[in-house]
């Protein structure tokens, strides 16, 4: 067995049915799968629960399993653990990196909040732990706006790291937010040529948007929202066809709520696949999953000093989020 490679690389015996010794891992182990929207279709299927950055939040901080698996990505891993520091956190594959929290190193925020005194500080929950120790509110997409209301019309905010989030919650509110410069690079990729192309030959098909993506892309768009938002406005639409501009993943579970829909992933604009993906996201597989239940590795590790830090927004968050 080894795990310097960032997930346990161990030999499985030919013809081990993966699934089956997975569930039966779990019930041995008393261990919760959880796997984000952008996972893998036969993670997500086998999963207790799937969701977004906020679902897996709550879920985790209420869990009662002695292992917590996160089929996500590091800071998932992180944030599942600072609210569960009495649990075994365990990611599958700990190269499952975020191109928007790599976007926003913590000495560097650190930096631009003490230059900015008297500011109320924002973070996207797509940071680390440590970015987190320096914020007074954590959001995610789903109430990130809910939560910018309900503050004082002149309270002074600093948001970070994603710009386009924050720029769409300053559209929306008429708020000034001061923006960290990060983004997720599959939000970014998405070409708005090719979208509308994609309604022209779909005459009809609503476009679905994550507020991650760039203000054209917005605009074009006839839903804004998060991965759940997205999914539910596709399962109450009267609209048979959907153009969906988040990263793919959250198709398989759009198909399975809505079998009689078509979904259309909006391509990027480098032109080598039909649909964008992250490939940090796409890292955790069956196998990877089944020998981190196996060895109980590889275990996420945040200090108890970080994690009374970083819970402190965290939980302001999940409390003005009921």
């Amino acid at each position: 067995m080894n795990v310097d490679n960032g997930y346990v690389d161990a030999p499985i015996m030919e013809g081990t049915d993966l699934k089956k010794e997975i569930l039966r891992l779990k019930q041995e182990k008393n261990a919760v799968i959880l796997a984000h929207y952008y996972q893998r279709p036969e993670i997500q299927d086998i999963a207790d629960f799937i969701g977004d950055s906020l679902a897996l939040a709550q879920i985790a901080s209420k869990s009662t399993a002695d292992i917590i698996v996160m089929c996500g990505v590091q800071f998932m891993g992180e944030t599942a653990k600072v609210l569960c520091m009495d649990k075994k956190v365990i990611v599958p594959d700990m190269n499952a990196e975020c191109s928007l929290a790599d976007s926003c190193p913590a000495d560097e925020f650190e930096k631009f909040v003490k230059a900015h005194p008297g500011y109320t500080v924002i973070s996207y929950v797509n940071t680390t732990a440590a970015v987190k120790a320096f914020t007074d509110i954590v959001v995610t997409s789903s109430n990130a706006r809910q939560i910018v209301d309900s503050l004082p019309a002149d309270e002074k905010i600093i948001f970070g790291p994603d710009r386009n989030l924050g720029n769409y919650i300053n559209m929306q509110t008429g708020r000034n937010m001061l923006l960290w410069d990060g983004a997720c690079h599959v939000h970014e990729q998405f070409s708005i040529e090719k979208i509308l192309k994609l309604k022209e030959e779909n005459p009809g098909a609503k476009v679905l948007v994550h507020p991650e993506c760039r203000r054209p892309v917005q605009m074009v768009a006839d839903k804004v929202g998060s991965t759940k938002a997205l999914l539910d406005y596709a399962v109450n639409s009267d609209c048979d066809t959907f153009i969906v501009a988040t990263e793919s993943g959250i198709l398989h579970e759009m198909e399975k709520k809505c079998p009689d829909k078509k979904f259309i992933p909006a391509p990027p604009e480098d032109g080598t696949c039909s649909c964008n993906e992250c490939s940090f996201m796409k890292l955790v597989t069956l196998e990877k999953l089944y020998n981190s239940l196996k060895y109980e590795l590889p275990v996420v590790e945040v200090s108890a000093e970080l994690a009374e830090k970083a819970i402190r927004p965290i939980k302001r968050m999940l409390e003005m989020s009921k």
